[in-house]
């Protein structure tokens, strides 16, 4: 298994729109759409977000993750990944990042915690909200002060446009099918 950056466009928009279904599944309402549109609109363009796959030998994607760098540029936050086929591939996936990237990983339980451990995070931090900051070794950052803000999307502001723009509500929605229906056997 290799890591490649997907970076052309097509297949970058396709392996998105793959990914946030994936991770959001079938009943996510509109936040599939929102995440897919505003990494596609604001994020990439400012070049600050990556989007990278893990390859089988033939190039089929096993697994994809985007990461999404803090306001100071120095950090990498992995805010969504998943497995296509191989069940391990996502943590191999991270694993490999781990050791390129000043990886910056944000967890909910005990589960996800042990996961990223498993793929290398081994710097652990406690958050707000009951949250958990690891860092791979290639992060800058020494405490959790140090760490800044991951950059977000104006989630709000996507969907208000979605409400009052009834063009480009149908655009975005076609755009994030055509990526669903154009992804990528190999890259």
């Amino acid at each position: 298994m290799k890591v490649v950056h997907v970076n052309a466009e097509a297949q970058r928009n396709a392996c998105l729109a793959r990914l946030c279904a994936e991770v959001y599944g079938q009943q996510a309402g509109l936040t599939p759409l929102v995440v897919f549109t505003g990494t596609c609109s604001v994020f990439f363009p400012q070049e600050a977000a990556r989007l990278f796959a893990a390859v089988d030998g033939q190039g089929k994607p096993q697994a994809l993750a985007l990461l999404v760098l803090d306001e100071e540029g120095e950090g990498m936050t992995v805010t969504h990944a998943c497995a296509l086929d191989q069940a391990d591939a996502k943590q191999r996936l991270v694993s490999e990042l781990t050791l390129k990237a000043p990886l910056r990983v944000e967890v909910d339980d005990a589960e996800q915690e042990a996961f990223y451990q498993k793929s290398g995070i081994k710097r652990w931090f406690g958050g707000t909200d009951g949250k958990r900051i690891g860092l791979g070794a290639r992060h800058p950052a020494k405490n959790v002060r140090e760490l800044a803000p991951t950059l977000a999307l104006d989630e709000a502001l996507i969907l208000r446009r979605f409400k009052h723009d009834p063009k480009a509500f149908e655009e975005a929605k076609q755009a994030f099918l055509k990526g669903l229906n154009d992804f990528p056997q190999t890259l």
